[in-house]
């Protein structure tokens, strides 16, 4: 199988890998990455301020922030435009849509964060079409990863069901079936030996155990 190594040296970010490290000007003054360590973070880019599918997104995270607080769940922004945009973009959603955005905003001029994240190759100059999102666990490794279009918004209720998700499974005990939700049944994780795939009395009992659901 052929590398997708950027031709300049750029690889892709993977579930499983560390999330780079940064330091960068936001919207509530300097954050570090790694600061976020002992808690679940989701670091998400938008293509621009001043953006309508950007403003929506932005309008419903805010109103959804309490519940990812309830999950142990921080939420970080990112767009490559400056602190001074970003600043004059919340102004502007909180004068005119009644909207204050409670978490920081990092500014990404010089597509640092961008291309350390494998957002843009190394050749771009602008980010305009990422619209990224990052689920990292509180030991800063990224567990889950999406990416949409310029043209397309994001679902917050998908994100968190990707978070309350990666936190139920993080045992290691279930698997979490589609469409879940908490309160929902989980699977049992499948054997791996051909005793248990012939022990039970259906055929695909080994492989296919739904375990019953609990309090959300």
């Amino acid at each position: 199988m052929s590398s997708q190594t950027d031709p300049n040296g750029f690889e892709p970010l993977r579930i499983g890998e560390a999330a780079p490290d940064f330091v960068a000007r936001s919207t509530e003054g300097m954050v570090r990455l790694s600061d976020y360590r002992g808690r679940w973070l989701m670091f998400f880019s938008h293509p621009g301020d001043f953006t309508p599918v950007c403003t929506s997104e932005f309008i419903s995270l805010a109103h959804a922030w309490p519940r990812f607080e309830e999950l142990e769940c921080s939420l970080l922004g990112h767009s490559v435009d400056s602190l001074f945009s970003h600043l004059a973009w919340l102004r502007a959603i909180h004068d005119d849509l009644g909207v204050t955005v409670p978490f920081p905003i990092v500014e990404d001029p010089n597509l640092e964060i961008a291309r350390a994240y494998g957002m843009v190759s190394a050749e771009q100059d602008n980010a305009a079409s990422v619209r990224a999102v990052y689920f990292i666990d509180p030991r800063g490794i990224v567990r889950a990863m999406n990416w949409y279009p310029l043209a397309v918004g994001r679902s917050v209720e998908e994100m968190l069901r990707i978070v309350a998700a990666l936190r139920r499974t993080e045992a290691g005990d279930c698997l979490t079936p589609e469409g879940w939700e908490p309160g929902k049944p989980v699977l049992a994780p499948p054997g791996f030996s051909k005793a248990e795939a012939l022990s039970g009395p259906k055929s695909t009992e080994w492989f296919y155990r739904p375990l019953p659901g609990e309090a959300p």
